[in-house]
């Protein structure tokens, strides 16, 4: 389980402290798909580095099974079971992709299994997995090559920081069908960082962040159709002002 108890995080911009997030508390219980939304600049990305460890608090305590891990770095929390994907994967020029997957699990992966993993997200394994993870791989296949390894992975949480970012329609369709398969098949909680209404959707629990600190949170049922103007006269305007986007 995951705990965010009175986070805050705040940078200098010419000689003054903005404040990015603030008075931030929440929880993610074992086994939870939550998808956290919220309008541009409101956080969201940050948040995901603070959960990672990319970024450090400058307030309050980040817990993970009961441990005080606030200060615990990007290694040690990957160490305890959190996995980060980030908007835009990072590319590795000369590493074919059965060796990032070899590496993500910690293992020497077989031929077999590493395309079990691909197959997962929906690639004919035989295509990549010889492939060097460069250039030549589309956003939409990079990213599911990024989510290949958090499955070999298997780690207790999966962080993903707007996964939607700079992929096109047909790869964000592929996509959704890859998380329909990872929140029925995955042992542990998955969270997204995401206004995509299609992957809002999918989702266990929604929570709104707004202004830097979470503001709603609940079931799905509950809190989308107020999310998407359904329970209201609410024009597309207000929509995109509470961060929802439809695709």
């Amino acid at each position: 389980m995951l705990e965010l108890k009175h986070v805050a995080f705040e940078v200098s911009v010419d000689g003054k402290s903005k404040q990015i997030i603030r008075d931030l508390s929440l929880t993610v219980p074992d086994h939870m798909f939550l998808v956290i939304t919220g309008p541009n600049g409101s956080g969201k990305s940050t948040l995901a580095k603070l959960i990672a460890g990319i970024e450090k608090p400058t307030a309050g305590q980040i817990l993970f099974n009961g441990k005080d891990i606030t200060q615990a770095s990007v290694t040690e929390r990957a160490q305890m079971g959190v996995s980060f994907a980030f908007q835009q994967p990072v590319r590795f020029k000369g590493i074919c992709v059965i060796d990032l997957l070899r590496i993500a699990a910690g293992r020497d992966l077989s031929v077999g299994d590493a395309c079990a993993y691909l197959s997962e997200v929906g690639l004919c394994a035989r295509d990549y997995i010889r492939r060097e993870v460069d250039a030549s791989l589309s956003g939409g296949e990079i990213k599911r090559i990024e989510i290949a390894t958090l499955l070999a992975r298997g780690t207790q949480l999966s962080v993903f920081d707007e996964p939607e970012a700079g992929i096109d329609l047909w790869s964000f369709q592929n996509l959704i069908r890859v998380f329909e398969r990872m929140r029925e098949t995955v042992n542990g909680s998955v969270l997204i960082i995401s206004h995509q209404e299609r992957i809002l959707q999918i989702a266990d629990r929604i929570a709104v962040l707004s202004g830097g600190t979470i503001t709603k949170t609940g079931p799905r049922e509950e809190l989308l159709p107020e999310l998407l103007g359904t329970t209201s006269a609410v024009s597309n305007c207000e929509r995109l002002e509470k961060g929802v986007a439809r695709v």
